[in-house]
């Protein structure tokens, strides 16, 4: 990780920008294939996984034998883990149900929310280097909860045609209703226009690849919602002299391991922690499986040296990262100034990967600086807000003339007429 002492204000800018890429191909080859699947449904599909995941299926669909081999497969401490995130998941997300109040704004005239599940959603679930059957918690957990009814899981199969085994026992403990072997932007293209087989949704949750972005986005210009903007993952770090130079490696490594595009961010006002950071990345990466990603990962990284908290905060809003690790000693202290993050982990023993397995909250989170204007997946997503109102004579007599004083001078006469009339019949 190359290091930068007292950058300033103008350095700074650059370097927390994001790698940017050319997208016009990206664009072309994505737009080609959604097109084709909404043509074609099932067969284009079908031909899709035979190009890209390299596996020929009859059957898009995850059969009850196959759901029930996988729970042989998987080892019962492997089920208990499960078991426990989800209901740690559960708990957390079911404690932000809405509460609707009927609020008289004035005399007359009464307002009220209600909160209505949305009916069909998609969960994209990557499969590849790193199966993410924790993700299958995190996103059909609350949509359960919300109470969805068709909860629909894409996730790409192996090349013996068959879904890795933890996901399909994640999808059974968190509710899932149909499971289909099905990967990249033929997955997103399935869920957004509807095939044979697979049911339209209504919005598209997930992480994945740049291809799967890349779908995701163009899909939801027209066709559906989704859940968010998203880049690569990543992390930033905030430490101090206090630090355990061990802790902070480790955190800044099970960021790395992700991908090679993953974004690592350390922030520190101590020069000494630094070598000793290093140090511990050296040492912990050479036993990591996966130390070629993370390596390359690190290669793009930073380590940002500053004299003061007040700068900590002011990189941190600025960066707006996915993730904040707050290992200061005094972490409490500072997590009141942030204002742009995706989820903030706090203290010494409060590693990113609690956050992502069990801890309840959710992992699925806005990246690339979207922070400042989006928040992570939860409750409220998988929901939509219908307002109602109900309007008394006496509520007619107090806004009505307002009403026709606005609507006349914006010359929607109509919108007048519709409230003069009104106003006539309770006078």
């Amino acid at each position: 990780m190359k290091v930068y002492r007292y950058p300033t204000r103008q350095e700074l800018s650059v370097l927390l920008k994001r790698p940017t890429r050319d997208a016009a191909d990206l664009n072309a080859t994505v737009a080609a294939v959604l097109s084709d699947v909404r043509l074609r449904g099932d067969e284009a599909v079908k031909e899709y996984e035979e190009k890209f995941d390299h596996v020929r299926l009859t059957d898009l669909s995850v059969s009850e034998d196959e759901l029930q081999e996988a729970e042989k497969m998987v080892s019962p401490q492997l089920k208990d883990a499960i078991e426990l995130a989800h209901r740690n998941i559960e708990k957390f997300h079911a404690a932000q149900q809405f509460h609707s109040e009927h609020i008289q704004v004035t005399e007359g005239v009464e307002c009220w929310q209600k909160s209505v599940p949305i009916q069909k959603v998609g969960l994209y679930i990557p499969g590849g280097t790193a199966p993410l059957f924790s993700t299958v918690l995190m996103l059909a957990t609350p949509a359960r909860i919300a109470g969805c009814q068709e909860i629909v899981l894409c996730t790409p199969p192996g090349r013996d045609g068959k879904v890795n085994p933890a996901i399909l026992v994640a999808a059974r403990v968190a509710g899932v209703n149909r499971i289909f072997k099905i990967g990249g932007v033929q997955a997103i293209g399935a869920m957004a226009y509807g095939t044979e087989s697979v049911t339209r949704v209504y919005k598209i949750f997930g992480p994945g690849n740049q291809f799967v972005m890349c779908a995701k986005q163009q899909v939801s210009l027209h066709d559906v919602a989704i859940d968010m903007p998203a880049g690569p993952s990543e992390v930033e770090v905030l430490a101090d002299e206090t630090s355990n130079p061990s802790f902070v490696a480790s955190d800044l490594l099970s960021q790395a391991e992700h991908g090679v595009d993953s974004q690592v961010l350390l922030v520190t006002r101590s020069e000494a922690l630094i070598e000793k950071v290093q140090q511990e990345i050296e040492s912990q990466l050479s036993q990591l499986p996966r130390r070629e990603i993370a390596t390359r990962a690190l290669e793009s990284s930073k380590i940002i040296l500053v004299s003061s908290d007040e700068e900590m905060l002011s990189i941190t809003n600025q960066y707006a990262p996915e993730h904040l690790i707050i290992e200061t000693k005094n972490y409490m202290e500072l997590s009141e100034g942030v204002i742009n993050a995706g989820s903030v982990f706090l203290g010494s023993l409060t590693p990113e990967s609690a956050g992502d397995y069990a801890s309840g909250t959710n992992h699925t989170l806005p990246t690339n600086g979207y922070a400042v204007a989006y928040n992570g997946v939860n409750l409220d997503s998988y929901n939509r807000k219908i307002t109602f109102q109900h309007i008394t004579p006496e509520g007619i007599r107090r806004i009505g003339p307002a009403v026709e004083k606005m609507a006349e001078a914006e010359s929607l006469d109509a919108h007048k007429n519709a409230m003069t009339l009104r106003l006539r019949e309770v006078k």
